[in-house]
């Protein structure tokens, strides 16, 4: 094949060059030799990898988990943000539990604790330069929130503005965090650990005399679990909510690390400049901003609320590291250094007074200017500027690296003696085989994680995250480096040296990236960034080479492409690290639809085509390559056996690295249109939150006989006929699980749901239902009318109506549990109301009860790597 080959490469360049030059070739042998005297020893090719590996472990591990040093009280001067006094109140913060919507922890205990501290505070404010006020809102309000309407009654929300005395500016800037917990967490994390910041700043701020010139305004909002709700009822209601213009807001998916700026703006590039100047550990990627834009991820913050529903632009930063607490028990004190805290707080409180100081609040609108593109580079350095500045950057390296490959080549046919046209086709057959090399160090990692996830076996690294370098990382650099490998061990041609035929090797690569940026730039990813910078620092040691003559001096050009290339290793190494420890621990809550391991074993591929992309080629310097190969083969095939059939690749681990099992402990009742009951059973409605669902709980002390799918009850009943706890649950229904029981399951007690009237309205197609229902504080209310009838208007938001098939009212109280009142109108043609008009499911959720004596003796009987988060629910549905 090589022979037929050069024969058609040596009769196109005759075709093509205007004089050929005749070259003497050497022969396979001779040529051979003369390759193997220039390249170095094999032993020196894994001593190779072993440095770069030793790079990422000595430079990137230990940059990412760096924390400054926590102040205490008695060693630093005020005016500085000290760690040790807001992990006292951390500590007593997790000591209150959880704190969901409408307990006694949250809505009196919490609130409670907070006041007090804010008297302290009071107590101590410089009163000559500052005036503080404290505001405690309860509020009620609705919005649309996803598929459902998001109802809220007496949730409550602490509001602080600290204000420079005889200040004259209307505009606030606004400082946000939560401290309402979801169902069994104590929330340290998520997010105490920003409140306690949060009471910190304010200490730190009111009690020092440098001046601001914008009034600040904190909110401790009561009710984000939920979701967004204390949010949107003080940016809808209060009286501050109109002079507040920006942001900065405060939420966790983890804890114990350090906190990245994953949103900006939205088109205020001006806020990310302000982050460069005053962030002292700076951590955040553009990358980040549009991952969570795309709302694949299962999370969502304020910052949503605060730019939909007014003008509020900001910042919006989340501790992300340690995502394995997340929603869980284990969010305790104990899992948060006060050297977290301290990053924290020393970020917040010099973007704090930087922001209350900055002349753009004045007019935020005149400043707005489209997006940023905006990382850190290991922690050290920020880099930002605008989307404009980007694009024009990605177009003119992308060119630049373009131009200079051909001169390169044009270089190589020189010094060679060759025609460019000969050069430029063994060119295209190296592009091509790149291109493959990318698709490989691509897909063999996916193909990998498709093979687990078809036999059961995904999240095999959920607690063992080394497996991912055999599993994912190994394959990848095996197709990056087999084409290429191939190709440099069969080509026989005398004409170029092998050295010039490694370097086209690595700018066929170089041309698939410039290839992609621009492709990725016209497409309007602001995240192609990071393949320019690479590209950067390629081009850079291309130059060079070019411009003295290591280019053509056998393998010298590759000692200063292996200097520069310690940049790009470092950054992209240290940038899909971060991605890999955010995103690892969401994987075991991605729910069972998507197999995670695809985003996993992606995120390695794109890790070792960006980190080693021009490196994996280079082991073709020593001799015997193959061994790397040989290597790469073995760490992938002991890593899949491992993964496979040892302990070690089993997700879950007690307290650290736990399966959430969330559960309902249901008792439902159907009610035909004449009162009768057509169904009443007990059971239990599993909502299993990661890939393996109830797999792992197999052949454990908990009894699961009977388990089934509740799909086919989803295409006989209105939402499955079960009480699906909000958004998340109706989403994911169809992937619910049934476990029945034979003896009904006892309800702490049973709210009603009564019709007050029904009404024939004066046009006689209209009726109204008018309903009071007593609530939990979580109650869900399921509307579907009949098909020749319509809902005109109710009470809710009216602009929901027609939306969805069945409505769903999601609706939650804090401090007032008053029955909720509601009316629905609905409009039949032929004016006929004696007959069923919709069906109305309604849901009590009993959260923060063990339930009755057999359900807890089940929950008992989970292994310990289970963290349960279940409570009794009850449902009934009506005609009417």
């Amino acid at each position: 094949m090589w022979g037929a080959l050069r024969t058609r490469l040596d009769s196109f360049e005759s075709e093509i060059s205007d004089e050929p030059i005749e070259v003497e070739s050497l022969s396979p042998k001779s040529e051979s030799k003369e390759k193997q005297n220039s390249q170095g020893p094999w032993y020196m090719a894994s001593g190779y990898l072993l440095f770069w590996l030793l790079l990422f472990l000595s430079v990137v591990v230990p940059l990412f988990y760096r924390l400054p040093t926590a102040l205490t009280i008695e060693d630093v001067p005020t005016g500085l943000f000290i760690a040790e006094r807001a992990q006292a109140n951390l500590y007593e913060l997790d000591k209150i539990g959880p704190k969901v919507v409408g307990s006694d922890g949250n809505e009196n205990k919490t609130v409670q604790f907070l006041l007090k501290e804010l008297e302290l505070i009071q107590e101590n404010v410089l009163d000559e330069y500052f005036d503080l006020e404290i505001d405690l809102q309860i509020v009620s309000g609705s919005y649309i929130h996803w598929t459902m309407v998001n109802m809220y009654q007496g949730v409550q929300n602490i509001v602080i503005k600290l204000s420079p005395k005889n200040s004259s500016s209307d505009s606030y800037l606004l400082v946000n965090s939560h401290f309402d917990s979801k169902p069994t967490s104590p929330s340290a994390g998520d997010a105490g650990q920003m409140i306690v910041t949060i009471l910190e700043v304010l200490r730190v701020m009111s009690s020092t005399q440098q001046s601001f010139e914008h009034p600040i305004v904190f909110l401790l909002n009561g009710a984000e679990e939920n979701p967004l709700q204390a949010s949107h009822g003080f940016v809808t209601q209060h009286k501050w909510a109109a002079n507040c213009k920006v942001v900065i807001n405060l939420d966790s998916a983890g804890g114990g690390g350090r906190e990245i700026l994953f949103q900006s703006g939205p088109n205020h590039p001006w806020l990310v400049k302000y982050y460069k100047d005053s962030a002292q550990h700076p951590f955040a990627t553009t990358m980040a901003e549009e991952i969570f834009q795309t709302r694949i991820l299962p999370s969502d913050t304020d910052f949503t609320v605060f730019t939909k529903y007014s003008k509020l632009i900001g910042l919006d930063i989340a501790q992300c590291i340690n995502g394995y607490t997340y929603h869980t028990k284990y969010d305790r004190f104990d899992v948060i250094p006060r050297t977290s805290i301290q990053n924290t707080g020393d970020n917040v409180l010099s973007l704090v007074r930087a922001l209350s100081n900055a002349t753009e609040l004045h007019d935020t609108e005149a400043h707005a200017a489209g997006h940023a593109i905006f990382f850190d580079v290991l922690g050290l350095y920020f880099i930002s500027y605008s989307q404009l500045t980007g694009v024009i950057l990605n177009y003119v390296v992308a060119v630049a690296t373009i131009a200079l490959i051909f001169m390169s080549l044009w270089r190589t046919a020189k010094v060679s003696s060759v025609s460019i046209g000969h050069v430029v086709c063994w060119f295209i057959l190296i592009l091509v085989l790149q291109f493959i090399a990318l698709l490989l160090g691509l897909g063999l990692p996916v193909l990998v994680a498709f093979l687990f996830d078809k036999y059961g076996l995904s999240l095999s690294y959920l607690a063992t995250p080394p497996l991912m370098i055999g599993l994912y990382v190994c394959p990848s650099l095996l197709g990056l480096s087999l084409p290429s490998f191939i190709y440099l061990k069969l080509q026989r041609s005398g004409k170029i040296s092998f050295a010039h035929q490694l370097q086209m090797v690595l700018h066929g690569h170089a041309l698939v990236l410039a290839i992609l940026v621009i492709a990725l730039t016209a497409y309007g990813l602001r995240s192609t960034y990071v393949i320019t910078w690479t590209l950067i620092f390629y081009v850079i040691p291309l130059a060079i080479n070019l411009l003295t003559t290591l280019h053509d001096r056998g393998f010298a050009w590759t000692a200063v492409l292996k200097l520069f290339q310690i940049f790009p290793f470092l950054y992209n190494s240290y940038l899909i690290y971060t991605f890999l420890i955010v995103l690892t621990p969401m994987m075991g809550r991605f729910g069972r639809k998507i197999n995670p391991d695809l985003i996993i074993s992606t995120l390695n591929a794109l890790c070792s085509i960006l980190a080693m992309g021009f490196l994996i080629p280079l082991i073709n310097v020593f001799r015997r390559p193959s061994m790397i190969l040989h290597l790469l083969l073995t760490v992938t095939a002991v890593s899949i056996f491992t993964a496979s059939s040892t302990q070690l690749g089993f997700p879950y681990r007690s307290k650290t690295n736990v399966q959430r099992v969330p559960y309902l402990q249901v008792r439902r009742v159907f009610y035909e249109y004449n009162g009768s009951v057509s169904r009443d059973d007990s059971g239990y409605l599993f909502n299993f939150q990661d890939r393996r669902g109830a797999a792992p709980l197999q052949n454990t002390k908990v009894n699961l006989t009977g388990l089934t799918s509740i799909a086919s009850d989803c295409g006989e009943y209105m939402m499955c006929g079960v009480p699906l706890y909000d958004h998340r649950w109706v989403k994911n229904r169809l992937k619910g699980m049934w476990l029945p029981r034979d003896t009904p399951i006892e309800m702490p007690w049973l709210p009603t749901l009564e019709l007050l009237n029904k009404t024939v309205l004066e046009d006689g197609q209209t009726v109204r239902l008018e309903f009071r229902a007593e609530v939990t504080d979580h109650t869900s209310l399921f509307i579907k009318p009949y098909e020749d009838v319509s809902v005109i208007n109710w009470t809710f938001p009216h602009g929901y109506i027609g939306q969805q098939s069945t409505s769903h009212i999601y609706f939650s109280h804090g401090k007032d549990n008053t029955p909720l009142s509601f009316f629905i109108d609905l409009e039949k043609l032929d004016g006929d109301f004696n007959a069923p008009l919709c069906q109305l499911g309604i849901s009590h959720h009993f959260i923060g009860h063990a339930g009755d004596e057999l359900s807890q003796k089940i929950a008992a009987s989970f292994p310990p790597y289970a963290a349960l988060i279940q409570w009794p629910s009850s449902y009934q549905r009506f005609i009417y």
